[in-house]
């Protein structure tokens, strides 16, 4: 018994081993976003941009000189990003808005605001995200992971379609995850909540949540096309950023102890800021990137009768009728 036990146990960590050295030869191998693009003159909106990807990749909007928005759940963590990114590129044409995706509330307020104060939109970076293992539920009735990840972000790009195509050529950008590679999407039951599903502490809802927000990607990209409003998602890789805040602290440790062999967030947000900028996917419309270049993207993402069915059913449970989303 004890044999078997130890048995296991080494060929864990070999495989946690092995794991790291592949993820530091990664890290080793990141490529860097080599566009020259001007943004003077240009609105971009990054979603979680106080911290992570989020705050690099507006980090580098504001250093090319756009007005950027930093759209925060914190007003606090927000204004010290915003201080932060100032210090750091002399543009002061940085601002904090407030948007929380666990509320659709929040995210009309938020897409209201901004129509009626921006003049123009030029680049939109989803990048907001959590991984939330419980299922729990929002105060609008929805599964907080499916929410955050899906739901919200939904909502908030319809909402911003009419500014975005006003300012085209435009693009929105999706941070996303190879995760989604272990979702699935079940249209009859996109809350995924149910006694089994609550009971579960997996990461199935991330990879879920994800791959119906990758779907969403696609079918818009495919929608946008004759507007001139560029749709693409990507894989930012494994990066250190504070994703495990939420986790227990066993968790937390045991990720801060990996981390050493992960991109840092700079290196992360690397491909987020090659696909808004890169003269090479100015033509491009729903592919999925990695790595500065293009993968291919999961199959049930590329089923346009399921993308279809989902941005059906996605209208509904966030209540959003035609006429609020010209397409």
């Amino acid at each position: 018994m004890w044999e078997y036990f130890l048995y296991v146990c080494l060929l864990c960590l070999i495989l946690i081993v092995l794991e790291c050295v592949i993820l530091r030869l990664i890290k080793l191998n990141t490529k860097w976003d080599r566009s020259t693009a001007c943004l003077v003159g240009k609105t971009a909106i990054v979603t979680g941009a106080n911290t992570g990807i989020g705050f690099y990749t507006a980090q580098e909007f504001a250093k090319r000189g756009a007005r950027v928005i930093l759209a925060c759940r914190s007003a606090t963590k927000g204004e010290e990003a915003k201080k932060k990114i100032v210090e750091a590129t002399h543009n002061e044409n940085v601002h904090v808005r407030i948007v929380d995706f666990e509320s659709l509330k929040s995210v009309r307020e938020f897409a209201r605001g901004i129509n009626k104060s921006e003049e123009r939109l030029d680049i939109l970076v989803n990048n907001a995200g959590a991984v939330i293992f419980k299922n729990e539920i929002t105060v609008d009735g929805l599964s907080k992971s499916m929410q955050v990840n899906h739901f919200g972000p939904f909502l908030l790009t319809l909402l911003l379609i009419d500014l975005l195509k006003r300012s085209r050529p435009s693009r929105i950008v999706n941070v996303s995850s190879t995760k989604t590679r272990g979702g699935r999407i079940h249209i009859n039951n996109l809350n995924y909540y149910s006694d089994s599903y609550r009971s579960r502490l997996t990461f199935s809802n991330y990879a879920n949540a994800k791959l119906c927000h990758l779907s969403f990607s696609n079918e818009l990209g495919k929608r946008l096309r004759p507007s001139g409003v560029i749709v693409n998602s990507l894989h930012p890789g494994t990066v250190q950023t504070d994703i495990t805040r939420d986790f227990s602290s066993v968790i937390q440790q045991m990720y801060k102890a990996l981390s050493y062999f992960f991109k840092n967030s700079e290196e992360g947000a690397q491909t987020t800021i090659y696909v808004a900028l890169s003269k090479d996917t100015k033509d491009v419309v729903g592919k999925f990137f990695y790595n500065c270049g293009r993968i291919k993207m999961p199959t049930t993402a590329r089923n346009s009768i399921v993308a279809k069915q989902l941005w059906e059913k996605s209208m509904e449970l966030v209540q959003l009728k035609e006429t609020e989303c010209p397409l």
